[in-house]
């Protein structure tokens, strides 16, 4: 392949989030880390190349975005994901979890019930609980191997009141990529009840080999009319450290209440970097990004192949994107603390807990697959050789 994602790069005293707070988070600096979700891989060339061109612009004042920016992005979903954006659709915001919590505070009331989908990203519980609104659960069901959604359980919830869902799609922890028909579905139930949809796609654009994405919004007329989808580049073409993102919505009253928040937070500034960053990945990203899927799909059936010969008691979700292993580890019978011991203490390795992710993710772990697979087969065998005891 033309971009060698195998090789090591030392992330360590870099300020990384990732690699620079094992001691800090989990009690010993020589923990293998794979849990954040960044990659650890450079973004594509022309990424790099873009930010040095603004590096050496060599003033580093006010900037707003420009048009060809908007146009990368719309251009970029038209190609990838068959979904026809207008420009003034398009509003940047810091981060999709500042999304998430602003369409939470603006779109529903205190006191408010809002759906989510557990187990699931576990800062949706937070722009729910910390904005005075109540979650309501509907959690996923297990089904031949993968989650569905609950649509019974789902239409209760509506028809008891709740106005609001948080969407999570491609689905995170579990790896679904809805198909069409699900998402319909779902639809149909939103529109009955007149329930607003803030869906987070921002691992869209890491569906695997035979599964496609398909935005909520691109369903219908209709349905984009109800959703504000939060999006970024940052998974995608690993950016998470430039603080970039944006929604976008078909909608103009969601979309004006939306921007007179940022304007009133002062978040409605461009910053500096982050507009060449996206429209130079865009543009031109699109080979390294068929080549990264590649390898996260080789390291998925690598990790889920030596589970099964090493450790044959937990399960692995086949991810159908993202690049996110979740793994059903309840046969070894630890509790949360267990599963941390097991990690930080026994195997020297830091995946996500599952129990962060809700209730109905207690028992699991998540693997971040991004990385070379030397350092992926060493987390493996650590992880396997310490869990060896707790097979019974």
């Amino acid at each position: 392949m033309k971009y060698d994602f195998n090789r090591i790069i030392d992330r360590r005293n870099t300020r990384s989030y990732k690699w620079d707070q094992s001691e800090k988070l989990f009690g010993d600096k020589d923990i293998l880390p794979l849990w954040v979700a960044d990659m650890d891989f450079e973004s594509p060339p022309a990424v790099k190349e873009a930010i040095l061109r603004r590096v050496q612009e060599g003033i580093y004042g006010y900037s707003v975005t420009s048009d060809s920016y908007k146009s990368a992005i719309a251009g970029w979903y038209r190609r990838r994901h068959d979904w026809e954006i207008q420009k003034e659709w398009i509003t940047d915001s810091p981060g999709i979890v500042t999304s998430l919590s602003l369409s939470v505070e603006l779109f529903s009331n205190p006191g408010d019930q809002v759906i989510l989908q557990s187990p699931v990203y576990y800062p949706f519980y937070d722009v729910i609980r910390m904005n005075d609104r109540k979650v309501a659960i509907n959690p996923l069901k297990l089904e031949d191997g993968h989650y569905v959604m609950d649509y019974e359980q789902l239409e209760e919830l509506m028809s008891g009141g709740a106005r609001m869902l948080l969407l999570c799609s491609p689905h995170n922890p579990g790896g679904r990529v809805w198909e069409r028909a699900e998402l319909l579905r779902l639809g149909e139930l939103c529109l009955r009840y007149g329930v607003t949809v803030i869906s987070d796609e921002i691992h869209c654009d890491l569906a695997l080999p035979g599964h496609k994405h398909i935005p909520f919004a691109s369903l219908s007329k209709e349905l984009s009319d109800i959703t504000l989808t939060t999006l970024a580049a940052t998974k995608t073409f690993n950016l998470p450290g430039l603080q970039t993102s944006y929604i976008v919505t078909s909608n103009p009253e969601l979309r004006r209440k939306f921007e007179y928040k940022l304007k009133a937070l002062s978040l409605h500034m461009s910053a500096f970097f982050a507009p060449e960053a996206v429209e130079a990945a865009y543009n031109e990203g699109g080979e390294w990004l068929d080549q990264l899927i590649q390898h996260i799909s080789s390291n998925a059936e690598y990790a889920i192949s030596y589970l099964a010969e090493h450790l044959p008691q937990v399960k692995p979700m086949r991810p159908e994107a993202t690049y996110l292993l979740w793994v059903n580890c309840r046969e070894l019978g630890l509790d949360p603390e267990g599963l941390k011991k097991l990690m930080y203490r026994e195997a020297k390795v830091a995946f996500n807990e599952g129990s962060i992710f809700g209730t109905e993710g207690q028992g699991h772990l998540r693997i971040n697959l991004a990385c070379p697979r030397s350092i992926l087969t060493e987390a493996l065998e650590r992880f396997t050789r310490a869990a060896a005891p707790y097979v019974k």
